[in-house]
């Protein structure tokens, strides 16, 4: 019989702080103490919306900076092609399909083990700031950030743009500027808090920016002028985004605790205009245009100046790299589908060891409409009335849905460099497409044709992972 969670969690703090104590370092001159730990998600910024990337507009000079400087993933991908998904992801290292987060607004089940929660049973204080969009941030629903493991947390339903109203620990309070610059004031202060405890800390740092419909601060829509009238906004809201990124690294060299600070960026799925995703498509698609993402990391404390590499790495890797770092070992882990990339950041990972599976499940999303839900919240306390917390989502509670396990309809796709076989099911049997990444990042050379025992082999292992996800979609992983 599974624990339940809460006892789960206990037990699994007991366990890890043994484990902690005997374990030694993961590599020769890892840091004495644990890192702190800042993770940063833009809100559809595909891999070509940055300067450094290539973009012809863009002013982005402090993610150039970040990008010259330390650790640049060339080939980073979003678990999946929306927000909330690839959200999950980070705070499970599994896909979401695996707990039923098929697209926008679906929450976290309670029953998954979230990146706070395990870092907590390392003696971490945690805290999220932003967009949740993986549950309500209403007072009452278990799955809010701090129903997630978070002890602070300034955080929206959904993207939200300037002066937005935000919820501090289900408290709806109106903050004043521009989005991104309100989301990293609220981690520095947390931050500033928490820098000189003896505890280390966890920030997410979940941006609402570059979301449509855009709303630049008038000095970053200044900035471009010379461009297109509806272009301004977004272009402007990235560099907003930007910015506040340079205040956060900054504010974490200032506090003097940046040398043994992980701080990792990317988004969450790729972006919105095909001409600068960095291949076909674009958010909302299999195809590379709708995962490939932005994705950089330093820690001086750990390893020093400029690499960069094109091993495949996936937002599924977040959680199972920081728990290698700090030395944690969930007792009865759900399976995981990243891995750790201890190693790469070591500079001994020089192909990925496993492939990367992708799902985009045929059920459509949620509404989450952030600015009305927070309005209507603010409004109710105002008046002092409590509001129900709205949770939706089929699976917000329990596993109420058994799925098939002889259909997986959608769109699928398995990433097994340099070969990405693409699976898609929507009448009658599934069509089936082959492309060698390598030759063709555009995916416009078909090969399934002519590669008939490659299609054959890799078909079987994406539908060996389909199945497993569907078992997990159907609750055994919490029998």
């Amino acid at each position: 019989m599974r624990l339940n969670r809460r006892a789960f969690l206990k037990a699994a703090g007991a366990a890890a702080g043994l484990a902690a104590v005997g374990r030694t370092a993961l590599a020769a001159g890892r840091p004495a103490a644990k890192p702190n730990i800042v993770l940063c998600m833009a809100d559809d910024q595909g891999w070509g919306d940055m300067a450094y990337n290539g973009h012809p507009a863009l002013k982005t000079p402090h993610f150039d900076a970040m990008a010259a400087e330390t650790l640049r993933f060339d080939r980073f991908y979003a678990a999946a092609p929306v927000c909330s998904p690839t959200r999950g992801s980070v705070m499970t290292g599994r896909h979401p399909n695996r707990f039923g987060c098929f697209k926008w607004g679906y929450p976290l089940r309670p029953e998954e083990i979230s990146i706070a929660e395990a870092l907590k049973t390392a003696g971490y204080v945690t805290g999220h700031f932003g967009k949740w969009h993986l549950g309500p941030v209403r007072q009452g629903s278990p799955v809010t950030p701090g129903g997630n493991g978070f002890d602070e947390w300034l955080s929206a339903p959904n993207f939200f743009d300037n002066d937005p109203i935000l919820s501090r620990e289900g408290r709806a309070v109106q903050t004043h500027g521009e989005s991104s610059m309100v989301t990293v004031d609220a981690a520095l202060e947390f931050i500033g808090k928490h820098a000189k405890s003896p505890k280390p800390f966890l920030a997410v740092v979940w941006f609402g920016s570059p979301h449509g419909p855009h709303q630049a601060a008038p000095e970053d829509r200044a900035l471009y002028a010379g461009q297109p009238e509806r272009e301004r906004d977004w272009l402007g809201e990235i560099t907003g985004m930007d910015r506040a990124f340079g205040k956060l690294r900054a504010g974490l060299r200032a506090l003097g605790i940046h040398e043994n600070t992980i701080l990792w960026y990317t988004s969450d799925n790729g972006g919105l205009k095909e001409a600068s995703t960095g291949g076909r498509g674009k958010k909302g698609q299999i195809y590379e245009g709708g995962l490939r993402v932005p994705g950089i990391l330093e820690w001086p404390a750990r390893f020093q100046g400029h690499r960069e590499t094109a091993v495949p790495c996936v937002t599924s890797d977040m959680y199972p790299t920081l728990l290698d770092i700090v030395g944690v070992t969930m007792p009865n882990q759900p399976p995981l589908d990243g891995i750790s990339l201890v190693p790469l950041l070591d500079g001994k990972m020089n192909e990925r060891p496993k492939p990367i599976g992708f799902w985009d499940h045929a059920t459509g999303g949620v509404s989450t409409p952030s600015a009305k839900l927070m309005a209507e919240l603010l409004q109710a306390q105002q008046a002092g009335r409590e509001v129900d917390p709205h949770t939706f989502g089929p699976n917000a509670h329990k596993v109420t849905k058994q799925y098939p396990l002889d259909a997986f309809p959608g769109h699928a796709a398995w990433l097994d460099w340099p070969w990405k076989l693409h699976r898609i099911e929507r009448k009658g049997p599934p069509n089936l497409e082959l492309y060698n990444l390598a030759a063709d990042a555009d995916e416009k050379n078909d090969l399934a044709g002519e590669q008939a025992d490659r299609v054959k082999a890799m078909r079987a292992d994406l539908e060996a992972w389909l199945t497993s996800v569907v078992h997990s979609l159907n609750g055994d992983d919490y029998r």
